[in-house]
């Protein structure tokens, strides 16, 4: 297996990136996370060497022999592990509540088990997910802090162990990156943050070819989670993002199968759900939502 370690790690996705790793079409491969803040932050909220540390890190880039602008690159998390500490804090900046905050207050949890104590009446099951995982943009490098079409800082909750993210290759090698991994996570990110976490995450890389896949997307499996495909944009205004992703999907239908706009818009309308990732970065990101079965009726192949 092809490894990683938490040494390589990026600050923003760029095409000109020295590659961490190489490996081929169908390889799998181990990616050892730091965690958002630089694995430098403590329960008292003082910061190790602040200023050294990466906003938001993550660890890569891989570059997939063979990968070509106009491929896809399929990401099967086959594992994610989680390491050490999970943290959380408030924001007097960002998300739904930072005009309530005056102060930032840090939390240290144990996320060595499957469940996390919230407090002495609350404990919730464990549900990690990958908050970055992208590619490199085909010009200027891209934050790691913001999400886009290159994937990057999306947020989802459906990326877990078993879904399949697809990726648009921009750049030869693709150079993928991944990290920001929560231990656990509410649609919309709503203070800030989920439960930060550093980890391990193992992937089965695929370079593939679809024209119509909506990239970035992903397809979760059948388990703790209904199987859908998922429709993901990112854009400054999040009526913009929902409006793109939702019509991201609804281009997807039409060119799939025998639905035209009208049945296709009708069908999305009853069957298709709108979800906000986050509403924490400096673009806004939806998805939507569509059960895999539909598409199975219609025969639709996903590579």
């Amino acid at each position: 297996m092809i490894r990683i370690p938490r040494d390589f790690v990026i600050g923003a996705h760029s095409p000109d990136d020295a590659p961490a790793a190489y490996c081929r079409s169908g390889d799998t491969v181990w990616f050892e996370t730091r965690n958002c803040y630089d694995d430098r932050l403590a329960a008292d909220g003082s910061e190790f060497e602040p200023e050294n540390a990466i906003e938001n890190p993550a660890t890569g880039p891989l570059f997939i022999q063979g990968a070509a602008k106009g491929d896809v690159l399929k990401v099967e998390i086959l594992d994610i592990r989680l390491k050490g500490k999970g943290y959380m804090r408030q924001s007097t900046e960002g998300g739904a509540f930072y005009q309530r905050i005056t102060e930032r207050v840090v939390r240290e949890f144990d996320v060595s088990g499957d469940t996390v104590r919230f407090n002495h009446k609350l404990t919730f099951p464990i549900n990690t997910m990958i908050g970055v995982i992208g590619v490199a943009p085909e010009a200027e490098a891209i934050s790691t802090v913001i999400p886009g079409d290159h994937g990057g800082n999306m947020d989802c909750t459906r990326i877990i162990k078993g879904s399949t993210v697809y990726l648009p290759v921009n750049v030869d090698g693709a150079l993928l990156s991944m990290g920001d991994l929560h231990a656990l996570m509410g649609d919309g990110e709503s203070m800030i943050c989920g439960l930060e976490s550093a980890g391990e995450v193992t992937v089965r890389v695929s370079v593939v070819r679809d024209d119509t896949l909506p990239t970035p997307c992903v397809v979760t499996a059948p388990g703790p989670c209904p199987h859908r495909i998922c429709t993901i944009q990112s854009e400054i205004d999040l009526m913009d993002a929902a409006k793109k992703a939702a019509n991201r999907m609804l281009d997807y239908l039409i060119a799939n199968t025998d639905l035209g706009e009208y049945d296709g818009g009708k069908l999305l309308s009853l069957k298709g759900d709108l979800i906000i990732n986050q509403i924490v970065n400096p673009l806004k990101t939806v998805r939507m939502e569509l059960d895999k079965s539909i598409l199975d009726a219609y025969d639709v192949k996903l590579p």
